[in-house]
């Protein structure tokens, strides 16, 4: 895997957060890192291990699950450009388990790079603590989806935030994206029976906002979408023009 590709998507996502210095990126670029492939529900990270490296995800998806709950509660998603573990870097203990929601290639960073950088670049320090101040609004978005929006609201939410943050790093252009989930994800995301998800999803179809054949989701109306689900980007801290709609 070329280099470049390795890190494009990180400097895109951060990029979108502060403005970045040639240097910046000559430093990203030089990232050091060993690049894995994981098959779905693979095992990235462990409740209860000490990890030395963070994982920055270059493809596919990953989730925060919920160690405590049988078969676990996915508790976030992360798409390519994201580094779930980013916080790490700061306090080593790990909550929860990160695993991969369909096949991923991920590229593990060690935290000391990772601290490096901070104490060679300010842009790229706030760039970081950004990123981390983001995961903790999306946790806080995802308490509010989970607790004041009805089922059909709550999976439009979902696919809205995911589509956005893709195209947010150069991916879904056309609201076209490879699925994320099982509908006994999408359950777990959702805090759905996994009957009560393979209807909303229906409902979704049958309401023309989306159509979903086999792994892949294409939003056929972002507008109505958007508004069934009360989707308001702001927490996500990004750019206007990844949420317009499509000429």
């Amino acid at each position: 895997m070329q280099a470049e590709f390795a890190f494009s998507k990180f400097a895109g996502r951060l990029a979108n957060l502060v403005d970045l210095s040639s240097n910046d990126l000559d430093l990203l670029a030089g990232l050091p890192s060993s690049i894995d492939c994981y098959a779905s529900r693979d095992h990235v990270l462990r409740h209860g291990e000490t990890s030395t490296h963070c994982h920055l995800l270059l493809q596919g998806y990953l989730c925060w699950l919920d160690p405590e709950i049988h078969d676990g509660k996915i508790i976030s998603i992360h798409v390519p450009g994201d580094v779930p573990d980013l916080h790490m870097i700061h306090d080593a203990r790990l909550d929860y388990n990160l695993v991969s929601v369909g096949p991923a290639v991920i590229a593990s960073v060690p935290h000391e790079v990772f601290r490096d950088l901070c104490g060679l670049s300010s842009s790229l320090t706030r760039a970081f603590m950004l990123l981390i101040l983001g995961d903790a609004a999306g946790s806080r978005n995802w308490i509010v989806n989970l607790s004041s929006r009805n089922p059909l609201e709550r999976v439009a939410h979902l696919i809205c935030e995911i589509a956005t943050r893709l195209r947010a790093v150069g991916l879904a252009k056309d609201f076209r994206m490879p699925s994320p989930f099982t509908e006994s994800d999408l359950a777990s995301a959702c805090s759905l029976s996994a009957m009560h998800a393979n209807r909303t999803i229906q409902e979704l179809c049958r309401s023309n906002l989306l159509q979903w054949h086999s792994r892949t989701i294409t939003i056929t109306d972002w507008n109505g979408l958007v508004r069934l689900a009360g989707f308001n980007p702001a927490y996500l801290r990004l750019p206007e023009h990844v949420n317009a709609e499509p000429s």
